[in-house]
């Protein structure tokens, strides 16, 4: 592999081999610029780079915050409504007032710098792609699927139903994440609430759908990248599961998709972004929306990192179908979206590039 980025000639350039050979390397991207690089490997070049100088975002809209520390008080009505707007309109909001002290926040990003800043040697023992296994370090799950890789490396962690295999987290974070998880999933059970809510639903229909079960990790560190205007460090995409809460730095890069323009982000510190996943617009018949995001590859010399944390329905039985919930199919409503079963769903997931699965099923 030509690890500086130097492009070979158009008849010698075998992409599958150069793949390859840096998966292999198991240095990820935070490797090849600590050696030096100076220009990105071509796998990395997105299809059409100029569309990522195209669509820049323009747009002076921010998305929704929304006050937590309401859900237990007389505004709770109001907060449900608030969280059902956002969710509708925007499929993104950032929350304040969540009860996550801002000590564990930054403990937890500090955690994630330090793993992914440590000598390549030592990181390069926890890169893997095994599927079974309930930790993994790796640049891209799509690696090998993708039009074009993403300038990013990500540390997973699966959290539940079944514990993960501590031993295999890194010294480094796996006290901060683990706390971390306990946290997230306090919030993920007040969100679910409100969302079951703001359905017209009882408080604890999602929970009892087992959605707070499945949760997934993804710690993502994206270094300097020496060509940002070529590639992304996370192509659009909509997140697969029920809901996703992300802990953001303050470098700033995620976008999101609202009508015809790109929408930033903008770090908030103490905040928490919240965006409705594929599987909840689907149940919900499309009053939630699962919308398009993205990261711009960073063009700073500090890193950008993102913790996110996925909640998933528990995988019950080949019988468990999922679609739109009954309830939500009175008064002459239409299912817009035809049942499935959770290893047809993760089947399709994992046989495509990161994208959006609602087209998969919808009727």
């Amino acid at each position: 592999m030509t690890m500086n980025g130097d492009a070979p000639k158009e008849n010698e350039y075998d992409r599958a081999k150069e793949v390859k050979e840096f998966d292999e390397s198991k240095i990820g991207c935070k490797g090849l610029v600590d050696s030096g690089a100076t220009t990105i490997p071509r796998f990395f070049i997105h299809p059409n780079p100029q569309s990522l100088q195209l669509t820049q975002s323009s747009s002076s809209h921010l998305i929704p915050t929304i006050d937590l520390s309401h859900a237990l008080s007389h505004r709770r009505s109001e907060l449900i409504h608030q969280i059902r707007c956002a969710s509708h309109t925007w499929g993104f909001f950032q929350v304040i007032h969540h009860d996550i002290p801002i000590s564990v926040i930054e403990d937890t990003i500090s955690a994630v710098r330090s793993f992914n800043e440590l000598p390549t040697e030592i990181k390069s023992q926890h890169y893997h792609r095994e599927m079974d296994s309930s930790v993994s370090f790796q640049t891209n799950f799509d690696l090998y699927v993708s039009s074009a890789a993403s300038w990013r490396d990500t540390l997973q962690v699966r959290l539940g139903p079944e514990p993960p295999e501590l031993d295999r987290i890194p010294d480094s974070c796996w006290r901060e994440l683990m706390e971390w998880g306990v946290h997230v999933r306090r919030v993920g059970e007040v969100l679910m609430g409100l969302l079951s809510e703001g359905l017209g639903l009882e408080k604890g229909k999602l929970e009892e759908l087992t959605c707070l079960e499945g949760r997934h990790l993804v710690a993502h560190y994206y270094p300097y990248c020496p060509q940002p205007d070529l590639t992304l460090g996370i192509a659009s995409h909509t997140d697969p599961g029920v809901l996703t809460v992300l802990l953001q730095d303050q470098v700033g890069g995620l976008q999101v998709k609202h009508g015809e323009e790109w929408v930033e982000v903008k770090p908030m510190h103490g905040a928490i972004v919240v965006n409705i996943g594929d599987l909840l617009q689907m149940m919900s018949n499309d009053e939630y929306k699962s919308v398009d995001h993205r990261v711009l590859a960073n063009p700073f010399r500090e890193p950008r990192i993102s913790i996110g944390v996925f909640f998933n329905p528990c995988k019950r039985g080949d019988a468990d179908y999922f679609g739109p919930l009954p309830e939500l199919l009175c008064d002459g409503k239409v299912a817009h979206y035809r049942d499935f079963t959770m290893a047809e769903f993760m089947g399709r997931l994992f046989s495509i590039e990161l994208g959006s699965l609602v087209n998969h099923f919808k009727l």
